[in-house]
């Protein structure tokens, strides 16, 4: 086995793999912290901008679009149309930030509180049954159009 510098070949290889490996996961934590400041930053925008009136409008709008992204994103990243990086700045990075389970569950503990349980399930039905759906349409439309281009 040849040596250079004392270390094997093999090693040096491994070595130098490992190196690129560390370098990549740096950019991909870097690509998933800017896009996720993004999205935060754009939930507090929404939250600022849709009116509350009792109601949590704000958080079931950012988790309804977020939802219907992700479902765009996913079959993007499955039909190799987005890499894996842009896909990691916009699904992790901005949608983990722009939607919110945390303020979900807080403003549905809040509305049950506040003896409004009819609008608490609504707010549970709604996210729990709309959510899942726009992701599937997000989905299902990607990949229409990507099919027909």
């Amino acid at each position: 086995m040849p040596l250079i510098d004392g270390f094997s070949v093999q090693f040096k290889h491994e070595l130098h793999g490992l190196r690129r490996q560390g370098t990549s996961m740096l950019q991909q934590v870097a690509m998933v912290a800017l896009g996720g400041g993004i999205g935060a930053a754009l939930r507090y925008l929404t939250s600022e901008w849709v009116s509350n009136d009792g109601f949590p409008y704000a958080t079931l709008t950012v988790n309804l679009v977020g939802s219907f992204l992700m479902g765009a994103i996913a079959i993007g990243l499955a039909e190799q149309v987005i890499s894996k990086d842009l896909a990691l700045l916009l699904g992790t990075g901005l949608l983990g930030g722009l939607t919110t389970m945390s303020a979900f569950s807080v403003e549905t503990i809040q509305l049950i509180e506040n003896q409004q349980t009819g609008l608490a399930v609504g707010y549970v039905s709604l996210t729990m049954l709309l959510c899942p759906l726009l992701a599937l349409l997000g989905w299902k439309l990607s990949g229409t159009i990507l099919t027909s281009t």
